[in-house]
Order: C-alpha cells, then sequence, then structure tokens
C-alpha cells in the first residue's frame, strides 16, 4: 500500500487526483504494476489508476485474467474499476479509504454483492486509510482554495 501512496502522490503532483494502485503476484511478492490516476494527462475517463495498473499487469503477463493477483488502491475503486477487477479475476483487493459518494465496492451499486457479478475478489478496506485520506483531503482543498463553496 506504501507504493500505492507514492503513486497517488505523485499523480497528484501532475494535477490528477492523488490515487494510486499496484498489481503484487502474492505467492513471489512480485510487483507486477504501479500506476496513478491519469484521467486529464491521457484525455481518456477510464484512466483511473486500478485500470492502468491491470492493464499494465496484464500486457505483462500476456494473460487478461489476474487470477490470484492482488490489487492495492488508495481509495475504494469506483463501480468501473469495480466492474474491471471483477472481469480480470483479481483474487484479493486492498484499498484505502472508504469512498461513501463514489465508491462500488462497500459504498453505492457495491458491485461484488450483485447476482450478475462474475468474479468477486477478497475484499480488505481500510488499509492506510487516514493517510489516503489526507492526502485526497489536502490535494481537493488546495484546488478549492482558501473560501470553498459548499
Amino acid at each position: 500500500m506504501r507504493i500505492a501512496l507514492e503513486s497517488a502522490q505523485a499523480a497528484a503532483a501532475a494535477g490528477e487526483a492523488p490515487i494510486g494502485a499496484v498489481v503484487r503476484d502474492p505467492a513471489t511478492g512480485e510487483v507486477l504494476s504501479v500506476a496513478g490516476n491519469a484521467p486529464i494527462r491521457l484525455h481518456d475517463p477510464t484512466a483511473h489508476a486500478e485500470i492502468l495498473a491491470i492493464r499494465s499487469a496484464a500486457a505483462r503477463l500476456g494473460n487478461y485474467r489476474l487470477t490470484g493477483l492482488e490489487l492495492f488502491v488508495t481509495l475504494e475503486p469506483c463501480a468501473m474499476c469495480a466492474g474491471a477487477i471483477s472481469h480480470a479475476r483479481i483474487g484479493r483487493l486492498v484499498f484505502g479509504a472508504e469512498d461513501a459518494k463514489g465508491g462500488g465496492v462497500v459504498n453505492g451499486a457495491r458491485v461484488f454483492e450483485q447476482p450478475t457479478c462474475h468474479w468477486r475478489p477478497t475484499v480488505v478496506g481500510g488499509v492506510l486509510a487516514e493517510e489516503s485520506a489526507a492526502l485526497l483531503r489536502g490535494f481537493f482543498r488546495a484546488r478549492r482554495g482558501p473560501n470553498p463553496r459548499r
């Protein structure tokens, strides 16, 4: 998760929402991919950190199935990313902060709880949650300026 946080900080430095993701093979401990949010830079609304990390790991392995691998992400994945996690057959999802507004795992759509979900990873939330949330709060506070509209 520390690597995902570093990637989130790099995304923030590039003007992107500070979200980072890492795909790791738990059998070997090898980190297969690391990504930060990049929808602005790539002009791609699907360029969330999770999607980019999944794409990179799949390309590296030459397989669209990432069965048994772990995905670490600093923020609860949205419904789109949860769908991609399911399709990739990620074995374990570990996330930091919950996203009450845009999350799709323990909040919102709860994608993995739907009867139409074909694959459900093991989910562990709250890992380094406060650090992840603080990074997001600081980033958006700075963007809003000293007098944010409520």
